[in-house]
């Protein structure tokens, strides 16, 4: 059987489980793989004063942009992960752009991780289930930050 998993997002959050998120997609992915591993930097508040934004508070959101970038590159070249592998970093909000980044691409699977959390956190929703209901693609939440 071929793989149907050609155009792989794995949206990594820099947890301390991510090894679980990418050994789930290293079973899934093949040499003939393209994998795009994505971080989101949320948009930072900023005050509106009569002068827009406070060139710090932009400078701020790049140079987290930045080290995110540098960390997301360290993760992909430690992953071991088959076929082709990308990194982005994008920032706004999480889910919208992880469904951004996976209909450009166009991905197949979306890989996410899901922390299980309980309580009002599940009754407003995280970012794993917004991406699974909106996402273009099949979409594996994999379980991460807790005891299997």
């Amino acid at each position: 059987m071929t793989n149907p998993y050609r155009q792989i997002l794995i949206a990594v959050d820099f947890m301390p489980d991510q090894a679980r998120l990418l050994e789930r997609t290293r079973q899934l992915a093949d040499a003939n793989s393209h994998l795009v591993l994505l971080h989101v930097v949320e948009f930072l508040p900023m005050e509106l004063t009569d002068e827009m934004f406070l060139p710090e508070d932009l400078e701020l959101e790049q140079k987290m942009a930045e080290t995110a970038h540098k960390r997301l590159q360290q993760l992909a070249d430690q992953a071991g992960l088959p076929g082709t592998l990308a990194v982005r970093v994008e920032t706004g909000p999480t889910k919208a752009e992880i469904l951004r980044v996976a209909e450009e691409m166009p991905a197949d699977l979306i890989v996410v991780g899901s922390h299980g959390r309980h309580g009002i956190s599940r009754l407003l929703g995280s970012t794993a289930q917004g991406v699974v209901h909106g996402a273009p693609c099949d979409v594996l939440a994999v379980r991460v930050g807790q005891s299997p």
